[in-house]
């Protein structure tokens, strides 16, 4: 593997866990709803913008009911979730239960993809239901807290409900269609929560700026590195960064919003990485190269 491919694993990585410190401090100013809104927006006109920078103009005439249902379990309703989980739960740990997301895919793809769900997956979806009832704590501190996690656990199940759908519903579409389209159909969808919920006061230059962020370079930018990953180092090595992005989280909580790990933070994530381990082996990484990578990426 070159050391191209695996430096820009680790801006993706960078890149993903970095974007829940930034729904950290643009959720409370925008609001979950509106964040959504323009984050997808600004990513989806963003993506069609670099297409016609090189000359690869996207269709217009596109199953649109489909990129709808797409956007609003891949992107929309994740995306708020999250938002909404961090007004009160830490960057890091809205991270490190996002990390669940292949543990759900695995039960999905058993039930509708026929993919055999062998004991190593079952222990493995056993194990990281351990990890996030570690990482939440056997004695939370605040009902709020188990809201927030629950709603985080519920954005890593649509992660995966969206994965499975976009390899039904769009075989043979290229990644970098779905990506763009499917931030529109997300923009469609939350349009009208985002009008319905808008905030009353005016967020400050640091949530601008965090939004900004979380649009262009964690999703448009994200996207792009990604699918060349797919493209040059293949679909095993890239989803590595499924165990990257929950380091990169904690790191960012820790360093910039100055959130404390705890033993039960600490222990969670290792319980919740050695799960992901245990589910995602390399059949997983050759059934999603035949399939569909930009729904199936673990993006955030």
């Amino acid at each position: 593997m070159r050391r191209q491919h695996l430096a820009l694993l680790l801006l993706l990585a960078a890149l993903w866990g970095g974007s829940f410190l930034f729904i950290r401090i643009a959720a409370p100013a925008f609001g979950p709803a509106l964040m959504v809104e323009l984050r997808v927006l600004v990513a989806g006109a963003s993506l069609f913008g670099w297409s016609a920078l090189q000359r690869r103009r996207l269709p217009l005439v596109v199953p649109w009911p489909r990129y709808l249902l797409l956007g609003l379990l891949n992107a929309a309703a994740p995306f708020g979730l999250i938002g909404a989980a961090e007004l009160t739960l830490p960057a890091a740990t809205a991270a490190i239960i996002n990390a669940t997301t292949p543990l759900f895919a695995a039960l999905g793809a058993a039930v509708f993809l026929q993919e055999r769900l062998t004991p190593r997956k079952v222990a493995g979806v056993l194990l990281g239901i351990a990890g996030v009832v570690v990482l939440v704590g056997f004695h939370t501190r605040a009902q709020s807290d188990i809201i927030a996690a629950a709603l985080s656990v519920a954005a890593a199940v649509l992660y995966a409900a969206g994965g499975i759908y976009g390899k039904l519903a769009f075989p043979g579409v290229p990644a970098r269609s779905l990506a763009a389209y499917q931030q529109i159909g997300a923009a469609i969808a939350m349009l009208p929560l985002a009008v319905w919920l808008r905030p009353q006061g005016t967020p400050g230059f640091a949530a601008d700026i965090s939004l900004l962020a979380l649009a262009v370079a964690c999703t448009a930018l994200a996207y792009l590195i990604y699918f060349r990953l797919l493209t040059e180092a293949g679909p095993t090595f890239t989803l590595s960064v499924t165990f990257l992005v929950p380091v990169f989280g904690t790191l960012w909580g820790w360093s910039l919003l100055g959130e404390r790990i705890g033993p039960s933070a600490a222990l969670g994530l290792i319980v919740i990485l050695l799960s992901v381990a245990l589910v995602t082996d390399i059949r997983i990484g050759r059934r999603l190269s035949a399939g569909s990578g930009a729904a199936a990426a673990p993006e955030r």
